[in-house]
């Protein structure tokens, strides 16, 4: 199922495609499943109605736009893409035609002159190609049109995953997991795939706000150590992160960190000083407030076309949302929603 979420398309604000597998998949473990207005797939498995408790992963993708048609077509990006990994990938542009292949290409550097040579690449430099005609390309292509890498998920070695859009289908993944181990609960599960999340969580805001959970988890890939980067990043295969700030309710990321250690689950810390740059920026203040943490997997190369992560996490961070959904009953519920 992940090779198939990290190969559908689904823009920010472009994610019917997405939405439509994940609500299919949904269908199987829920006892309902609606698409609300802004496009979120919002999954519910009824408890006993006393609480309401929402998980929340973005389906949403980076991507491209297109801004002008020519021969060659001219985009600008959708979220933070860095240009230099751009150059030479292959991609789909997606219009109401149909989709269609095509490749990012610039000007070779043997007719480049040397202080262009000298000067990183940027995204006005960068054309896609398609190969048709330019009369042709005008007939099936629009302004407004869009585009992703066309990477495919591969499994690497040692449990590992890479591919595109992991950012965060890979989450989404995670909560498909979870909706399968989770039995009777005391609480109603809401199970979100959120849209808009890469330019500013807007589908959280408007789910959260049609919900107004008692809890609220929002489930997000995070900075995996890579290659020169040391501080501030995860490591691949010891767990999930529960973040920790003011973003974050202390008692939900007290109870995370303690379901954790019961059950055994590897984990790690994740501090996060201000905005979490998640789903958990709209949750925690809808309405009057909600009791809000974050859990995320680490990614290494976030926001280019080969994002990797590892399944182990995947599995133990199932396991610990399972663990704790299964912890809340009436008293605990009750302290929860008291700041």
């Amino acid at each position: 199922m992940l090779d198939k979420l990290s190969n559908a398309v689904g823009i920010s604000g472009y994610e019917e495609e997405i939405a439509e597998l994940i609500k299919s998949e949904m269908e199987k473990y829920t006892d309902s499943v609606e698409i609300d207005t802004l496009g979120n797939v919002i999954g519910l498995k009824k408890g006993n109605g006393k609480g309401k408790i929402m998980l929340a992963a973005h389906m949403d993708e980076i991507g491209l736009v297109i801004t002008h048609i020519g021969k060659f077509l001219h985009f600008v990006s959708m979220g933070g893409i860095d240009p230099r990994v751009l150059l030479g990938q292959e991609v789909i542009v997606v219009t109401e035609k149909g989709k269609y292949d095509g490749v990012i290409g610039a000007k070779p550097p043997h007719i480049q002159k040397p202080e262009e040579r000298k000067k990183a690449i940027e995204i006005d430099d960068l054309v896609i190609d398609l190969g048709f005609p330019e009369e042709k390309i005008k007939e099936i292509v629009k302004k407004g049109d869009f585009a992703v890498v066309n990477v495919k998920c591969t499994e690497l070695a040692n449990d590992h995953v890479t591919g595109k859009a992991l950012d965060n289908r890979i989450c989404v993944y995670t909560v498909l997991e979870t909706m399968k181990l989770l039995e009777e609960t005391f609480c109603d599960i809401y199970f979100v795939a959120t849209t808009q999340e890469e330019v500013g969580a807007r589908g959280a805001r408007v789910s959260g706000y049609k919900i107004f959970p008692d809890i609220a988890i929002a489930i997000d890939a995070t900075f995996g150590l890579s290659k020169d980067s040391k501080e501030d990043t995860f490591k691949l295969g010891k767990g999930p992160c529960i973040g920790l700030g003011p973003n974050i309710s202390p008692k939900v990321f007290e109870l995370l960190k303690k379901t954790a250690k019961k059950e055994k689950i590897p984990y790690q810390i994740e501090v996060l000083p201000g905005m979490s740059g998640t789903d958990a920026v709209s949750l925690q203040t809808v309405k009057s407030g909600t009791a809000t943490g974050v859990v995320s997997i680490p990614l290494r190369y976030m926001h280019t076309p080969v994002e990797t992560a590892d399944l182990k996490d995947v599995r133990n961070c199932a396991k610990l949302l399972k663990a704790f959904i299964s912890s809340i009953d009436e008293k605990i519920l009750e302290g929860l929603k008291c700041f």
